[in-house]
């Protein structure tokens, strides 16, 4: 499925022209109609997944207690 610039930054939650940027950086694949940029949706599946893993694994982390250091001494 192919999105217009417009959808594209809705999708990614960003501004237009940060997409126009990132289409001139090429780092984002965009083909030229002779009017308007047309862009994969696909391509962003496997990092928005990668980021929903990753935001997973943070919250597990922060979640996670902190254990006891065995090695301490009070030394008062």
């Amino acid at each position: 499925m192919y999105l217009s610039i417009k959808e594209t930054a809705e999708y990614l939650s960003c501004s237009t022209a940060y997409v126009e940027s990132l289409i001139q950086q090429k780092k984002i694949r965009a083909m030229f109609d002779g009017e308007n940029y047309l862009i994969n949706k696909d391509q962003f599946d496997t990092h928005l997944k990668q980021l929903e893993k990753y935001k997973e694994l943070v919250e597990e982390l922060r979640n996670e207690p902190v254990p006891e250091d065995i090695d301490i001494k009070d030394e008062d």
